[in-house]
């Protein structure tokens, strides 16, 4: 067969730039408080579950908006979708640091943040596609994710240290204000589609979305990964919520806490960097999510177990290094096998399932604590076991056809 060729545009980065941005100014508001559970606790007078569930409220939401955002993701485009999410993300990030004092307003603009959050993050793959060659894709999606574990790792490590140096209210009002300046920016530089297709035709998304959705519920491989994802993604939800109170019994600060939860993404950082490209070089998927669900769990066993705060923090980036790397990887695995089923629907089924998961995990893990030393590590070894449950299932899935027949082509860069 000979070469096909296409063009990929360098404003591709550019869109790709702007996306990230808002992704980061979400995942910011959605981590807020979990480095500083206690401390927002006194302040607002409330349990800590009260404020877990600042947290858990945008899991709640996601299982209800995610198949209407992946609709208006595939239906309306991404600008557009990926607009409201922005939108509503810097206009309930303000209101909720404008009503910084008073709880049950900031749980309701909690709610209006958390519903922007589908309309962001299932779009991931959505941009990879529109924008990017199937031998970049994973990459793409990589940074997507990457944009992810940003803002986690500045949401856990500079709370702290905002709160300690202006107070909570003015915390929550600077985090509102990057969210409405993020949303302005991606309003400006977005774009829908570049001139023309970066693909051949053949590898295309497709707009098929409610008999897509039907078609990857038969399919048995993303079935499998369903669940890896519910396992995967649920204990990430369930150790980034109560990192504090996980911590706070064994006598670490919450600037402990937060630099254990940031160290933890920041590992994510590195590993969404290195192996999704990695694996576009190699042309294989299931290896790498098989190889770092294992690594996790050795990670969140550290966590569990860590003598002192060096070894916590070496556990914690390993745990995130292998746990987060694996993602992006998942994404577009899943991608690939549900083909042709818009990237949108897959995407949103696979984060709905972590929320859910991560719900189900945060509600055992705060009602199995210790109730004299409010220990958590019982449920940790609870999540260690699940990580290799998904370690199981993971080698039973069979790589992807896409990626190991998709034909030979050339790319040729535009402007």
């Amino acid at each position: 067969m000979g070469q096909e060729q296409f063009k990929v545009y360098g404003y591709r980065w550019v869109v790709l730039a702007a996306f990230m941005l808002v992704i980061a100014a979400n995942q910011i508001m959605w981590i807020t408080f979990a480095a500083i559970t206690g401390v927002a606790a006194s302040h607002y007078g409330v349990s800590d579950l009260a404020i877990g569930l600042l947290s858990m409220s945008f899991m709640i939401v996601y299982i209800f908006v995610s198949i209407p955002a992946s609709w208006a993701i595939d239906t309306w485009g991404i600008r557009t979708a990926v607009g409201i999410g922005a939108v509503l993300t810097g206009v309930f990030g303000l209101a909720r640091g404008l009503a910084a004092d008073n709880y049950t307003l900031v749980l309701v603009f909690q709610i209006g943040i958390a519903v922007a959050q589908p309309f962001i993050l299932n779009a991931i793959t959505s941009v990879a596609a529109r924008w990017f060659p199937i031998q970049e894709r994973a990459t793409a999606s990589g940074f997507g994710t990457l944009a992810m574990y940003l803002g986690i790792v500045l949401g856990l490590m500079l709370t702290p240290y905002i709160l300690l140096q202006s107070g909570l209210n003015n915390m929550l009002l600077y985090y509102g204000i990057f969210s409405v300046i993020a949303a302005i920016l991606f309003l400006i530089f977005a774009r829908e589609r570049p001139p023309t297709p970066a693909c051949t035709p053949d590898q295309e998304e497709r707009s098929l979305v409610w008999d897509g959705l039907k078609q990857i519920l038969r399919s048995r491989d993303f079935l499998l990964l369903m669940v890896i994802f519910f396992i995967g993604l649920g204990v990430f939800n369930g150790v980034t919520t109560w990192i504090e109170d996980i911590l706070r019994p064994r006598g670490f600060t919450i600037t402990q806490a937060g630099i254990t939860g940031g160290l933890m993404v920041i590992g994510g950082v590195v590993g969404a960097l290195l192996l999704p490209a990695l694996s576009d070089r190699v042309r294989a998927r299931v290896p790498f999510i098989i190889v770092t669900l294992g690594a996790a769990a050795l990670g969140l066993l550290g966590i569990a177990f860590a003598p002192n705060y060096s070894v916590l923090l070496a556990a914690a980036f390993t745990m995130g290094f292998f746990l987060l790397s694996a993602g992006p990887i998942g994404f577009q695995y899943g991608a690939e096998i549900a083909y042709p089923t818009p990237e949108g629907t897959s995407n949103g089924l696979l984060l709905m399932m972590g929320q859910i998961s991560g719900i189900i995990l945060i509600l055992a893990m705060d009602s199995f604590k210790d109730p004299i030393t409010g220990s958590m590590t019982s449920s940790l070894l609870a999540l260690v076991g699940l990580m290799l449950v998904g370690l199981l299932l993971a080698a039973r899935l069979k790589e992807s056809k896409l990626l190991l027949s998709g034909p030979a082509s050339t790319v040729k860069t535009g402007e």
